[in-house]
């Protein structure tokens, strides 16, 4: 069992990864996150008052059973495949976290201080993950979709726009962690 036990490298997950993309190439269809979050709207009728949201949900049901898979997924991996073992961070970054007050991975998968139950407490890190998520939303309305889109299955297909997409996703990030997210905390 020691192999489910601990992260896999990164040549399996990659070949599984690519595997997933050649079969959905091969039937016709792009991945992509952020394109069921438009089906989910669709399903509610929404799309008589919005016009973006009328379209075939339904042309894209098999893109809910991807966000299934990927809920169930987590949850099998965070509950009987996850390890006691941290992963192996860079001490340079751990007295980054520990100076901004984020506590150490100590087997967790997220920080109590941003993902845990007392930021219900907090006024400013609601407004955090909300001025966050409405940022991530319009930016992948804006990109014409997500990271996991764009990068997975926009780059195997050789999509100059999701390379666009991309660099400009890194770029963001990078300019996110050393500049902005040393601001907030």
């Amino acid at each position: 069992m020691e192999f489910f036990s601990q992260t896999w490298h990164w040549s399996i997950s990659g070949f599984i990864i690519g595997m997933v993309m050649l079969f959905l190439i091969y039937f016709g269809k792009v991945f992509g996150m952020s394109s069921n979050l438009r089906s989910l709207c669709a399903m509610t009728g929404i799309g008589s008052k919005i016009p973006f949201f009328n379209w075939d949900w339904k042309s894209q049901r098999w893109n809910l059973v991807v966000v299934a898979g990927a809920m169930i997924g987590g949850y099998f991996a965070n509950t009987y495949l996850h390890s006691s073992k941290n992963v192996e961070l860079n001490p340079a970054t751990l007295a980054k976290l520990t100076l901004y007050g984020i506590d150490l991975p100590n087997s967790k998968l997220l920080p109590n201080l941003m993902f845990g139950n007392q930021i219900f407490h907090s006024p400013q890190m609601i407004l955090f993950l909300l001025v966050g998520g409405l940022l991530i939303g319009f930016g992948s309305r804006y990109a014409g979709g997500c990271t996991s889109g764009h990068a997975i299955s926009g780059l195997s297909n050789f999509q100059s726009p999701s390379l666009k997409a991309v660099i400009g996703f890194f770029i963001g990030g990078l300019i996110m962690a050393h500049f902005i997210f040393p601001l907030l905390f």
